[in-house]
């Protein structure tokens, strides 16, 4: 379903009421409508998810609704709803030496970042808001506007563990952005194509179809993708540039109220976003895992979702079983074993491709 479904349907719906200049903006407005939605129920999901994965990896419980009077509800499945109704009637507080319009802008940007990836995002095989050509470049590339925003916000904090906490973000998603990066330029060595359908359409056929198994070389791309995804997205062990031991709250240690809460929506967006780009550049997108099975266009939005939230959950599985690395650890990791191996790995494919494809 893209924008030009929409429109066409639309202009058969309204023709004559409604001039074509309006019908495309709100073929357009619709699709953001339904993606705002997503992210915010997909927020809450997550929270609750990791409230409770978090309590289980720790023998708790985690939020549960007991007793008489206000509580979480059954199984504390209010829990995210509270939090998220706190953060928004909090008081929202803007320091005097702050640089107010940076200030205010830097979380709207990020989630802006965050937001507009989604419209290259399948999750379906007709379920995509625009069907670029260019939809894997297009996901890198406006991922890149969260380094702006984390150095926005903590510049413009006036406040030196902000500031320390915007400048290790910057240097930590400059420098995964290159493994990441030179990851997916295998999947476009394979597939032949930036476009995310088709990418996942060259993976059909059932699981050893897919790119992950495509060759030895493969899995060991994944591996540094998936990682080099979590220290783009903050999540532990590279959760540095907010490190609670030593820099309060890094970038976001002057927010609060509903601008702190944009930041912590545009995590879990970002979470989503890597993990889907994983899913349809490795793990065969929205083709069920055995050919011929559960593999309708219905299903495949279930197998779409499925995946990405697997590899969420393993995520916050990670958050909750590793430590915090260093800084030194982090860049190193990133710049002598990623990036060399990166580079072996493209040669490693295009090798293999040519002689035993």
């Amino acid at each position: 379903m893209t924008v030009d479904f929409i429109f066409d349907f639309l202009t058969n719906l309204l023709d004559g009421f409604i001039g074509s200049d309006y019908l495309l903006i709100l073929s357009m407005l619709i699709p953001c409508l339904a993606i705002f939605g997503f992210i915010t129920i997909y927020a809450l999901i997550v929270i609750y998810a990791e409230l409770k994965v978090s309590s289980f990896i720790q023998d708790k419980v985690g939020p549960m609704g007991q007793g008489v009077g206000l509580h979480a509800g059954k199984w504390g499945l209010l829990q995210p709803i509270a939090d998220a109704l706190k953060l928004l009637l909090k008081e929202d507080i803007i320091p005097s030496s702050a640089d107010k319009p940076l200030f205010i802008l830097a979380p709207f940007m990020i989630f802006i970042g965050a937001f507009i990836s989604f419209i290259a995002i399948p999750f379906g095989e007709s379920i995509i808001v625009a069907d670029l050509n260019i939809g894997l470049f297009y996901i890198l590339g406006v991922g890149s506007i969260a380094v702006l925003s984390l150095i926005l916000a903590g510049w413009a904090s006036n406040n030196k563990w902000s500031l320390y906490g915007g400048m290790r973000s910057a240097a930590q998603i400059v420098s995964y952005e290159i493994p990441a990066g030179l990851s997916l330029i295998v999947v476009i060595m394979l597939a032949g194509t930036l476009n995310m359908q088709e990418i996942i359409r060259y993976q059909a056929g059932g699981i050893f179809n897919w790119i992950l198994f495509d060759n030895p070389f493969v899995p060991i791309v994944f591996i540094i993708y998936f990682i080099s995804a979590l220290a783009e997205t903050n999540r532990t062990p590279f959760d540095l540039p907010e490190s609670e031991s030593e820099l309060v709250a890094g970038f976001a240690t002057e927010y609060s109220g509903m601008r702190y809460a944009f930041f912590f929506l545009s995590e879990y967006a970002n979470m989503f976003v890597v993990s889907a780009v994983a899913a349809a550049g490795f793990l065969g997108g929205w083709h069920s895992p055995i050919s011929g099975f559960m593999d309708s266009p219905s299903w495949g939005v279930f197998w779409m979702i499925g995946k990405t939230f697997f590899l969420i959950f393993v995520m916050i599985w990670l958050r909750w079983t590793l430590p915090r690395l260093r800084v030194d650890q982090l860049m190193n990791v990133c710049w002598k074993v990623f990036l060399p191996i990166s580079l072996i790995n493209i040669f490693g494919v295009a090798i293999w491709t040519v002689v035993f494809n």
